[in-house]
């Protein structure tokens, strides 16, 4: 997810906008830059001992199509959703230009209002939400109705969202002076900045998460990503020193799964089965 700040639209109708306005430029600004690897590879690790070739994915919040290419390359037919229909666009030419139209659909999805949907009936194997999709939605309940029913028994889930606490976020605002935005991600449900638009966010723990997807959802894992990485809006310090963030990255990915690991982090992935 890009980078955050704080104060801006309280508006929940402000997501899409703020997505599209973004689309061109995620790759650049994120996916395609030293730090973004890292998280995503950190990512792709827990996928790739998740699901095998023939599986049926859900990726909810799919973005540009990043993590639904890398799926399909390895033989996962993925249900890639959005509700910014200019990341659906850039997703598609990203599908078409890797020739994966066979295994990747491309459907519009408000993962805060799923209900009405009924062009996704599955049954799926499992879904994905990746790097903080979930944290856009105020109220996960609606989401855990939809998916329910069309998630087979054993489904598997791999959830990644913005953590609470993120050390490297807390001592860069508190050394510029900015207290209020050090602890933003402690003050409930906030409207956060995204390049030049902003919208509400939230940060779940896992048992919250768990508790509002509902009764058919057990957690499997927990681990941490990017605990002793900085947060995406001072991904110039991991350009600026590349060997010594490449280490961290290694030592983060070992032991992301300890403790404090997986409550001091920028994002955390949660796993989950569907009961």
């Amino acid at each position: 997810m890009l980078g955050y700040d704080r104060e801006g639209l309280k508006d929940r109708q402000a997501t899409v906008p703020v997505f599209d306005g973004v689309a061109a430029t995620y790759d650049a600004d994120f996916t395609d830059r030293r730090l973004g690897r890292h998280l995503r590879s950190s990512v792709w690790r827990v996928l790739a001992r998740t699901w095998e070739a023939g599986d049926h994915v859900l990726d909810l919040g799919c973005g540009t199509g990043e993590d639904a290419v890398w799926m399909a390359e390895r033989g996962i037919r993925v249900a890639a959703t959005d509700a910014s229909g200019a990341m659906l666009e850039v997703a598609r030419t990203k599908v078409a230009a890797s020739l994966l139209t066979s295994r990747v659909s491309l459907t519009s999805l408000d993962l805060a209002r799923p209900l009405g949907q009924k062009a996704l009936s599955g049954p799926f194997d499992g879904a994905l939400s990746n790097f903080g999709a979930l944290n856009c939605v105020d109220d996960l309940r609606p989401l855990g109705a939809w998916l329910s029913p069309r998630l087979r028994p054993g489904a598997k889930l791999v959830l990644v969202l913005i953590g609470r606490f993120c050390p490297w976020e807390i001592a860069t605002f508190a050394l510029r002076g900015r207290l209020p935005s050090a602890l933003r991600r402690f003050r409930g449900r906030r409207p956060a900045r995204v390049a030049q638009g902003s919208l509400p966010v939230s940060y779940p723990s896992p048992g919250r998460l768990l508790r509002e997807l509902g009764p058919d959802f057990r957690a499997r894992s927990h681990r941490g990503i990017g605990w002793l990485l900085p947060p995406s809006d001072l991904a110039d310090l991991v350009d600026r020193y590349p060997r010594l963030f490449d280490a961290l990255a290694r030592w983060d990915s070992r032991f992301g799964a300890s403790l404090p690991a997986r409550w001091t982090c920028d994002h955390w992935i949660l796993e989950v089965e569907r009961l």
